[in-house]
């Protein structure tokens, strides 16, 4: 289930990026990198400027690299914490009130999933127990193992 979550989270956030590049960022690449919406007013802001924080600079480059977060956690066995699940929830659900007309119910999806495969993970007694070695350099070695 994390990992779903992770793979979910993670098309999501490219999907988003590319699809807006190429729907709101055709032809701006030159005005961005060339300095043209450096300077302009958040209140009202031009074609140019509104493609960029719809593409580049939405959401969709951060929530990727938390789904390869989540991936990562779980090729290592690690579950994530219930705050990560949660605060995904909390933002895809004023997604669902703002913004209905959105594919928001594929964050809810990953949501849930996050959270079970969180809760599965803990009932099992966490995915992975690191405990000291007890060698004097403070070495750490990691017992238990992924479940599947």
């Amino acid at each position: 289930m994390i990992r779903w979550a992770g793979r979910l989270i993670v098309v999501f956030g490219v999907a988003h990026t590319v699809l807006a590049l190429g729907f709101k960022g055709r032809g701006n690449a030159r005005t961005w990198f060339g300095g043209g919406i450096r300077n302009e007013e958040l209140g009202a802001p031009e074609p140019a400027s509104s493609a960029y924080w719809f593409s580049l600079n939405s959401f969709g480059v951060p929530m990727a690299l938390v789904g390869a977060l989540v991936l990562r956690l779980d090729r290592r066995g690690i579950a994530p914490s219930y705050l990560l699940a949660g605060a995904l929830a909390a933002w895809t659900a004023q997604c669902a009130v703002v913004l209905t007309r959105t594919p928001w119910p594929i964050m809810a999806a990953a949501s849930g999933l996050l959270f079970e495969g969180t809760r599965r993970a803990r009932s099992r007694g966490g995915r992975t127990n690191v405990v000291s070695s007890g060698a004097p350099s403070g070495n750490l070695r990691v017992e238990g193992g992924r479940r599947r």
